[in-house]
């Protein structure tokens, strides 16, 4: 130790993850960093028995909305206090929600808004990733520049929704802006002619239900966007990463793409794992608490995204947290065409995927945590100081009960909305302590959290292709 120094908190004799494999080990907190990781370590002013636990870096969730501008009159169910205290609680330590400029509107005032609020409500540490829904030229030349000289260096473009969709003449505009600012952008890949014709046609023959949301988006819609994207990206030789993937047919086209050296990423969502079509047509409007978009789809979509995340194909996992209440689905909700889009998960990401891939034999305890919070903190320039236990980074630690049976319920959660689609579920594995900068912010069952106590975390620049090495992709 340091001069003798106390640790700050010491976690003793857990079984941790550490970025050259599994020990059991103590690991010394000092200051907010891990200083130290090793066996009988010295005193600390605080000591938690971590014998019988998992220890982990605590998760990164690099796909969450909160707080976004009212929508069609709604807004969604969490703002960032509500939202990222549902993230601490389920073992994630860092998110990158999304700062949302609409057509119309300031990048740089969209940007100025969402750091405002997370600073007086955020319990965790956070970044943001810019939606540019209007790439002006200011938006493009002025703002961007400035905001990733600032540290919000990834952006999001969409190729569908009014008032986001960007056409292939602007989306290779935005790409080559990333590109010349060394930026990843994520794309939300459906095709937005094919959804709007479908959905006339649906509506027009009285076919309304929930169960036609996935009709009305099919998965060769997305494979064909994906593969655009991809496309344009080789045109302008810039990396992208294809986000919440559903469908077999775009796990192939990624494969494809990274098979012959193409800096593609990509990323999937516990809603294509864990629900499928058929629960879009549960009784009653019940199937509309599983709309979102993509769309859940088929077991055979379902096996094929669980293998494109177990080899690598898809390299994070993230929760699409878009939290909506269920009296404003119902509200809004005369079809499928006018229910608002997506579903609550932020709380139930990591517990869903360990209990059935881990326990399951589909990923190793090392994979997990690369799917969760190494690889986006890594991709998003996070890391080292977020994603790894490793001296010198943030002491963001999670202790699991690798043991703990729990059925999923809204009530155990601690997001602000009024249903989980996961209602009922019975997970065996459950992340019983979270740490952030050195607090212990939840321990069985308790929050001693505290809004506004997250801080900004600048983002340093992705890799950039001609640079990467071939590991990049992994």
């Amino acid at each position: 130790m340091s001069g003798g120094r106390p640790f700050d908190l010491a976690v003793r004799g857990g079984r941790a993850v550490l970025p050259d494999g599994e020990a059991v080990v103590d690991i010394g907190v000092r200051d907010g960093l891990i200083a130290a990781i090793g066996r009988d370590l010295g005193p600390a002013s605080r000591d938690l028995d971590a014998r019988d636990r998992l220890v982990l870096p605590g998760g990164v969730d690099t796909h969450c909305h909160m707080d976004q501008p009212p929508w069609d009159g709604m807004a969604t169910a969490d703002d960032l206090a509500s939202g990222t205290l549902s993230a601490l609680c389920g073992g994630t330590t860092t998110v990158v929600p999304f700062a949302m400029q609409l057509r119309g509107a300031s990048l740089a005032a969209a940007a100025a808004d969402y750091h405002a609020k997370a600073a007086a409500k955020a319990h965790i540490d956070y970044n943001f990733h810019l939606i540019l829904g209007d790439p002006t030229p200011e938006a493009l030349d002025r703002d961007l520049p400035r905001l990733v000289a600032e540290g919000c260096t990834s952006i999001k473009i969409y190729m569908t929704y009014e008032g986001l969709k960007l056409d292939d003449g602007e989306l290779l505009r935005v790409l080559d802006a990333a590109r010349a600012l060394g930026v990843l952008a994520m794309v939300h890949a459906e095709n937005d002619a094919c959804v709007r014709w479908l959905t006339e046609k649906l509506v027009g023959a009285g076919l309304t239900a929930m169960r036609h949301h996935a009709v009305s988006r099919p998965a060769l819609g997305d494979r064909e966007a994906a593969f655009r994207a991809i496309a344009l990206s080789e045109i302008v030789e810039v990396p992208i990463l294809v986000a919440h993937v559903s469908a077999a047919g775009v796990v192939e086209e990624i494969r494809r793409a990274q098979a012959r050296g193409v800096p593609i990423l990509a990323e999937t969502c516990p809603q294509y794992l864990y629900l499928s079509s058929a629960d879009l047509d549960r009784p009653g409007l019940e199937g509309a608490k599983c709309v979102c978009t993509p769309p859940p789809r088929t077991a055979v979509d379902q096996a094929a995204v669980l293998e494109g995340l177990r080899d690598g194909t898809l390299s994070i996992f993230s929760s699409d947290h878009s939290p909506w209440l269920f009296i404003d689905k119902l509200r809004h909700g005369g079809g499928f065409h006018t229910v608002p889009n997506g579903l609550p998960g932020i709380e139930t990401r990591l517990a869903l995927l360990f209990s059935d891939a881990v326990r399951g034999g589909h990923l190793s305890l090392a994979d997990f945590v690369e799917r969760t919070s190494t690889a986006p903190a890594r991709i998003f320039g996070l890391a080292p100081r977020k994603g790894l236990l490793a001296v010198g980074s943030d002491a963001d630690i999670v202790l699991w009960d690798p043991e703990r049976a729990v059925t999923i319920t809204n009530a155990l959660l601690h997001h602000a909305n009024d249903h989980t689609p996961y209602e009922g579920r019975a997970v065996r594995g459950w992340p019983v302590t979270t740490i952030a900068a050195g607090e212990v912010l939840w321990h069985e069952g308790r929050v001693t959290s505290r809004p506004g106590r997250g801080r900004f975390v600048p983002a340093g620049l992705p890799v950039r292709p001609a640079d990467r090495p071939q590991s990049w992709l992994r």
